[in-house]
């Protein structure tokens, strides 16, 4: 039987299925595998809502996606969050803005891109853990504070 339009979708129990997944403990990957998942759900969230202000160029969109996600505005994120973060997410972060990472972005400080690589394994951490709320949540009080939503 079809489910209806209004029942809720288990996206988690769709995904795993699909990708054959299996049970993870996130809490055990180094920073950085979190910092790599992290830069690719913040970037999905953040294409997101750039895509949803409307048709425009792509060179546009990727501009306005790139400020978006540089180091230096993952930073500010991090540093306007910091009171936010529980004891849990701000171990998570500390891992990750401590962790000794081989390359590092060609334009950023090093300081902004480690606060950056420490929102990202949060990020990641808490999009590996299933707790899609908080991060939307942490996503959205961050770009409010910053003045990113208008």
């Amino acid at each position: 039987m079809e489910k209806s339009m209004t029942e809720e979708i288990n996206w988690d129990k769709l995904m795993a299925q699909a990708l054959q997944l299996h049970e993870i403990d996130a809490g055990s990957y180094s920073p950085l595998v979190l910092a790599y998942m992290g830069d690719a759900v913040y970037e999905l969230l953040i294409r997101t809502r750039v895509v949803n202000r409307g048709s425009m160029q792509v060179n546009k969109m990727h501009k306005r996606s790139s400020a978006l996600v540089k180091a230096e505005t993952q930073a500010k994120l991090a540093t306007a969050l910091l009171d936010e973060f529980t004891e849990e997410e701000l171990a998570i972060y500390r891992r990750g803005r401590n962790a000794k990472s081989v390359t590092m972005a060609k334009h950023a400080k090093m300081i902004d891109y480690r606060m950056a690589t420490g929102f990202e394994a949060l990020t990641g951490y808490l999009y590996l853990t299933g707790r899609y709320g908080r991060l939307l949540s942490l996503v959205h009080d961050g770009l409010e504070k910053i003045g990113e939503l208008s």
